[in-house]
């Protein structure tokens, strides 16, 4: 299945995608796409509906991040063994883990907002895990089962405040806006294949990052396993898992994302997404003029 959640920032409807890519409204049936409604179990009975059944979203909507009240938004830093390369950095032994701010997470087609006095915001497409079940000390032979499904994630990176301004990479990949996820939750049963799985992002209809799931360090069933021996990780939580080379920082000269560029990028099965990038203007509490129909 591919769930979607569509309407105004703040008062999204849950709703699925039916055979000829049509949203349909699920808000008869389930209050919203939250860990609540990801288990196993709740995906069955939804998986039951006749999507035909259901009224159609209306035309124009906006449409927001794939899953709601997202707890633990983790993330894994220098899982692409050529991204790696690229940056110059050693692979890693263990997976480098930080966090991104869930108050980042946003649509995947609204707008991306420099941070005040930005200079080297970047881009990083990669494949996001929505955790289906509570997991803790998990092994990777039954790691998957906690999965619900995937997503895109966009893992905007502000590289001076990550890199240049000590203390952890947190602090550069947790400002307004820097987490745009989906369209959709696309459920693992969909996804049989989640190391081979080819992805692209183009900066003003450039290309930039043209690479596969299949470079990836540590898979994903490795990354829920690892991560769970350090937290417990609840449904509806997001781990996005690295990006493959092409991103502004490994380029010589190095390039950033300025106001007015448009970045977009996708992964095989799982959608599009589409940001313009727009200057800080006093305060990012306020994204609402930011947020895009779809």
């Amino acid at each position: 299945m591919k769930l979607v959640r569509f309407g105004e920032a703040g008062h999204e409807k849950p709703g699925i995608v039916d055979a000829r890519g049509q949203i349909r409204d699920l808000s008869g049936t389930i209050p919203d796409i939250t860990g609540a409604t990801l288990s196993a179990e709740s995906l069955s009975r939804i998986r039951a509906i006749d999507p035909d059944t259901l009224p159609l979203a209306p035309d124009g909507q906006r449409i927001g991040a794939c899953v709601g009240q997202v707890g633990n938004f983790i993330a894994i830093g220098l899982n692409y063994a050529d991204h790696a390369a690229e940056t110059g950095a050693a692979i890693p032994a263990e997976p480098i883990i930080f966090n991104k701010a869930p108050s980042c997470i946003v649509g995947p087609n609204d707008d991306t907002i420099l941070p005040r006095k930005s200079e080297k915001t970047d881009w990083e497409v990669e494949l996001a895990i929505v955790i289906g079940e509570r997991a803790s000390y998990v092994g990777a032979n039954e790691a998957l089962d906690f999965v619900a499904g995937y997503c895109i994630c966009n893992d905007v990176s502000e590289r001076e405040y990550q890199i240049e301004r000590g203390g952890t990479w947190t602090k550069g990949k947790g400002c307004p806006t820097f987490g745009p996820l989906g369209p959709w939750l696309v459920t693992k049963d969909e996804v049989p294949a989640p190391q081979n799985l080819s992805m692209w992002l183009d900066v003003n209809g450039e290309r930039m990052q043209t690479g596969s799931t299949k470079t990836m360090i540590f898979n994903v069933a490795q990354i829920v396993s690892y991560v769970s021996h350090f937290m417990i990780l609840e449904p509806g939580d997001v781990i996005t898992t690295g990006t493959p080379p092409g991103v502004g920082m490994g380029m010589k000269p190095q390039r950033f994302l300025k106001a007015g560029d448009v970045v977009s990028l996708g992964i095989e099965g799982l959608g599009e997404q589409r940001q313009r990038v727009v200057a800080f203007e006093g305060s990012a509490l306020d994204t609402s003029k930011h947020h895009k129909g779809h």
